[in-house]
């Protein structure tokens, strides 16, 4: 396969990234502004060798997924608002169970049916916290449809590499855009495939206990090993207990495969920050805005830069307190009440500087409607 140049919506981006990955399985069920990717993957996917099913509600597809995932394939499910709520239990499931598998959520108004066909980024906080008890989760998301496809990539790698649910936080400004994607070469880009045990069919097989790299060998279910998988509390063999040492040891692993990791799983873009007095913390469809607003107000001799975030959890707390240390206002821009301004405030040594520029109407928040903050604060002296 060479380079391929393609004029694409963001959801097909999504499809393109997931194919190249190696996506074997999808099931999902319709809804806006997420269709796309299932009604393009019902066409890609079987001739590609993989199978493609549409379930009855989004629970199901979930629980499909994982059903699949743990027989040894790449998965992936796609949705939106009531969709991505229906799925938190078996989410939970998922990272109880440590199943690879990658959720796509296209973000729209809510909460409840909210606005189908407008766009939104309310589901930051219901991304971390939706399913219930202690865990840990990996959400990326992108401004552009080059990085769509590039974190559908890493969403897969990072799947499989730490034996857990993924998901790609998208939204639908970006989903139904259109712009210039380049599909790489074949081999252009890493792709991190299952990590299966060596063990032989009549070694016992512990489908819970890690190497020393801290990754955890699986074996495909209905091959060579027989193993239980539970959504309860286990053991090293998969089994039920109650046992509070056995407890304790696995939700600490839960968390810390992921939170010890942050450096490895963090992804960002920076632009103009190097003499920035101001500064934009921004994601998905929101930093377009803010990076146009960057680029113009430079033409003037503003020092504005901005921040990109990637991957919005776990929270890049570090790079964000690192890059925003010399700032003399931070503006968070999103299309919320401000789910990521919580977690810029909490992360930088002064939050009294840190201001929130957001849409919550359904509009895609614009380079004037930051620019009217920003005169208000640079008014204040700040």
């Amino acid at each position: 396969m060479t380079e391929m140049i393609r004029f694409v919506q963001g959801n097909e981006a999504c499809v393109e990234g997931a194919l190249y990955a190696g996506l074997e399985f999808f099931a999902g069920y319709p809804i806006t502004p997420s269709t796309e990717i299932a009604e393009l993957l019902s066409g890609r996917l079987p001739t590609n060798g993989g199978k493609f099913i549409q379930m009855e509600d989004e629970i199901a597809s979930m629980c499909a997924i994982i059903g699949a995932s743990l027989t040894g394939h790449k998965v992936m499910t796609a949705t939106s608002g009531p969709g991505f709520s229906l799925k938190q239990e078996a989410i939970g499931y998922a990272c109880m169970a440590e199943i690879p598998c990658v959720i796509v959520n296209v973000q729209r108004g809510g909460p409840s049916t909210g606005n189908p066909t407008h766009v939104s980024q309310g589901d930051i906080n219901q991304a971390r916290w939706g399913t219930h008890g202690d865990h840990s989760i990996i959400a990326l998301t992108a401004s552009n449809h080059q990085d769509i496809f590039a974190m559908t990539v890493d969403a897969f790698n990072l799947a499989e590499t730490y034996r857990t649910p993924v998901v790609l936080l998208l939204d639908e400004a970006v989903g139904h855009m259109r712009e210039k994607l380049t599909i790489p070469a074949k081999d252009e880009l890493q792709i991190i495939d299952r990590l299966r045990t060596s063990l032989g069919k009549d070694v016992d097989y512990h489908p819970y206990l890690p190497r020393e790299d801290g990754r955890l060998p699986m074996s495909d279910f209905g091959g060579d090993h027989r193993y239980n998988v539970t959504g309860l509390y286990h053991d090293m063999w998969g089994f039920p207990s109650a046992n509070p040492k056995v407890v304790n040891q696995l939700l600490r692993h839960l968390v810390d495969k992921i939170e010890n990791n942050v450096h490895a799983i963090t992804r960002y873009k920076e632009y103009y920050l190097e003499d920035a007095h101001y500064i934009m913390v921004s994601y998905g469809s929101s930093a377009r805005s803010a990076i146009h607003l960057a680029e113009e107000r430079r033409k003037r001799g503003e020092r504005i830069g901005v921040l990109e975030l990637q991957s919005i959890w776990p929270f890049p707390t570090e790079v964000v307190r690192e890059k925003c240390a010399a700032a003399r206002a931070v503006v968070v821009v999103e299309m919320n009440m401000g789910q990521v301004l919580a977690q810029v405030k909490s992360a930088v040594e002064h939050p009294e500087r840190v201001f929130l520029a957001n849409r919550i109407d359904g509009k895609l928040i614009a380079p004037h409607d930051i620019k009217k903050l920003l005169r208000v604060i640079q008014g204040k002296g700040v």
